[in-house]
């Protein structure tokens, strides 16, 4: 019953930036917010809001993981996600444009990792093929 809670407090908060790119410093409000709660991977678990732990149930139980992981994987499975996010927005901050990140910033960081750049060049394909899809019918529809 309190993984439902959990999850729906997740699914809540999940369209919410936790990140923001913008020079306005979210990232450092980011971490000094999941210090005051007792976050990080260091210590305080359970204490934290767990932003993708939903996802990370399904995801694992796509990857062959029971149905219910243990909370404990999830959790320290979050904690390593988080932090993934964290130290390649540090890094994309710190090239190009100071203060932003831009996605040829991410491209950049990840180009020697034939996996994660060929699944980010898909991705932004079927991006961009999206976005002429909804254009064509947008144009269709309302004859712009």
């Amino acid at each position: 019953m309190a993984d439902e809670e959990e999850d729906a407090t997740v699914s809540d908060h999940l369209f919410q930036p936790a990140l923001s790119f913008t020079p306005s410093g979210t990232v450092a409000e980011f971490e000094e917010e999941n210090e005051e709660i007792g976050g990080g991977a260091e210590g305080g678990q359970g204490k934290r809001k767990r932003l993708f732990s939903k996802e990370l149930r399904c995801m694992m139980y796509g990857f062959g993981d029971d149905q219910n992981p243990y909370t404990e994987s999830v959790d320290i499975l979050e904690d390593l996600v988080i932090e993934f996010i964290t130290e390649m927005t540090h890094k994309a901050m710190s090239i190009g444009r100071q203060g932003r990140v831009q996605v040829e910033d991410i491209v950049f960081l990840i180009r020697k990792d034939p996996r994660k750049f060929a699944r980010v060049k898909d991705l932004l394909t079927m991006n961009e093929e999206l976005k002429r899809a909804r254009k064509a019918f947008d144009e269709a529809n309302y004859g712009s």
